[in-house]
């Protein structure tokens, strides 16, 4: 039986994030303002029969299909937050379980580092795939596990606060985000960022 590593249900995709996700999903594009849900599960390759139980079951469109290595992921959207909901509950029916049981975010890392350096911002941008970081700006560091929390971490902070979305990882063993702006708007994005990873914990 697959492990239900993470559920995660997304109301409303925000457009830096969407963006962001555009960069590299081999699907269907999603809209900004749809809403998706996020499943991980291992072993990897039990991700396959789940995605044909989620197609199959309501009008979605699925966005990441990934067999990775260890774990197995999958993305699927529509603008019927009723069609995505139905879709994710039959996922939970075949594994019989319920979204308690996925595996809880676990905070690995989390730093701030205030008028970044140019240097830092240049070598910081060569490995992203979002927008740039400029010398000056504050950014705000996260790296959790599951990785697929951290797309979770980063529409919740840019819905919330006014920030760049520079880089966000959600496939592989850990999840990482990478976010700018000023350094007040920056700390209330690690606020709203740690929070709803904390808050999924304890649930």
């Amino acid at each position: 039986m697959a492990e239900l590593r993470s559920f995660i249900f997304i109301d409303q995709l925000q457009p830096q994030t969407l963006c962001y996700l555009a960069t590299w999903i081999k699907g269907s594009l999603p809209r900004a303002g749809v809403a998706a849900q996020i499943i991980e599960v291992a072993p990897g390759l039990d991700i396959e029969p789940l995605t044909d139980i989620a197609l199959k079951h309501s009008e979605v469109h699925a966005g990441i299909l990934v067999v990775e290595r260890q774990f197995g992921y999958l993305e699927f959207h529509s603008r019927s937050t009723e069609a995505v909901k139905a879709s994710a509950f039959s996922v939970l029916e075949a594994l019989d379980t319920t979204p308690a049981d996925a595996t809880s975010p676990k905070i690995l890392a989390s730093k701030i580092f205030t008028r970044i350096d140019p240097q830092h911002a240049f070598l910081i941008n060569r490995n992203k795939l979002g927008s740039m970081v400029l010398g000056g700006q504050s950014v705000f560091v996260l790296e959790m596990q599951p990785a697929s929390y951290a797309i979770l971490a980063a529409n919740e902070a840019e819905k919330a606060t006014n920030i760049t979305i520079v880089d966000y990882r959600m496939i592989g063993a850990t999840g990482r985000v990478y976010l700018a702006g000023n350094e007040a708007e920056i700390r209330s994005a690690k606020d709203v960022a740690e929070s709803v990873l904390l808050q999924r914990a304890a649930s």
